[in-house]
């Protein structure tokens, strides 16, 4: 029998994604790829070892890896216990991902996708489904994780793998954000999602002594900054990026495009964009700034 021993940390974080066939285990593969782990599918159980050591390697720079085992490797399948048991004893920390569904909901997306059961020879998939429950159950009992997905479409089943797979460092990275100052007399950036326009404040341009220097220069931060309408902005906008961004990665959005306009682009707009940029770096999101028109002439 299968006991999880006490365990020491791996250099690689282990997921192994497992269920009934029809549950969703490749959706589930996909957003795991989408979170940064390298993924195989159907890997044969007692290669499982020789994989981990490999990826363990330190020229391979791979930290985080998936692997889906289940009963469409046949015969192999069965070998998953020793394996199990193999990386208890050298205490390779792992986590067991079990996706299932009711019978009526797996019968339903076989009929829909017309795919072959891997225990349905004779054409009675209800009893090749109840084989697979009951040849799966006992990797069920030692699973980390069991999520029933027969009411669940896509985004939700990432939805519940984000909540009870990824860790709080994984969750930031899952939405990867940029952010551009630009000028509204060159138009509005390609790929921005949200817009925000900061020519209600005074403009730097029309003081000599900043007219020709950009918003990383200190006289000009201080100018922007030191108004306390700007703090005020600053306060609200922050306050709701922390609403928006992680209700965009429950809601499984990948990339989020945040643009900071002033009329030029080289003053106003550089100073919040560095602070906004500055904000959530703080957070631990996955980041980029750009300053489109910041040498363009005003």
């Amino acid at each position: 029998m299968i006991t999880k021993k006490e365990k020491i940390e791996s250099k690689i974080k282990i997921v192994i994604i497992t269920g009934l066939s029809g549950a969703g285990k490749t959706e589930a593969l996909k957003y795991f790829e989408d979170a940064g782990y390298y993924c195989i599918d159907n890997l044969p159980a007692h290669l499982l070892l020789n994989l981990i050591d490999y990826f363990s390697m330190e020229d391979r720079n791979i930290n985080k890896v998936a692997f889906a085992i289940d009963l469409r490797s046949g015969y192999f399948f069965d070998e998953i216990y020793k394996t199990l048991d193999k990386l208890n004893e050298r205490k390779i920390e792992y986590k067991i991902l079990f996706l299932e569904a009711s019978k009526s909901a797996i019968v339903k997306r076989y009929s829909l996708t017309r795919r072959k059961h891997p225990l349905v020879e004779n054409g009675d998939l209800g009893s090749g489904i109840e084989r697979e429950i009951e040849k799966m159950n006992r990797l069920r009992e030692i699973a980390d994780v069991v999520i029933d997905t027969s009411l669940l479409n896509s985004k939700e089943l990432r939805m519940a793998i984000t909540e009870c797979m990824m860790s709080a460092v994984e969750k930031s990275k899952l939405l990867q954000i940029s952010i551009t100052s630009f000028g509204y007399k060159y138009g509005l950036p390609e790929s921005v999602d949200m817009v925000m326009d900061v020519r209600f404040l005074p403009n730097p341009f029309y003081n000599e002594e900043l007219k020709d220097v950009d918003g990383r220069d200190k006289k000009v931060i201080d100018f922007v900054l030191c108004r306390e309408e700007t703090k005020e902005f600053l306060r609200m906008f922050e306050k709701m990026l922390d609403f928006l961004i992680p209700n965009y990665i429950a809601e499984g959005k990948s990339y989020l495009g945040i643009g900071i306009g002033c009329t030029g682009g080289k003053h106003r707009s550089v100073v919040l964009s560095d602070k906004i940029y500055e904000y959530l770096k703080l957070k631990g999101y996955s980041i980029k700034l750009f300053y489109r028109d910041i040498s363009k002439n005003n």
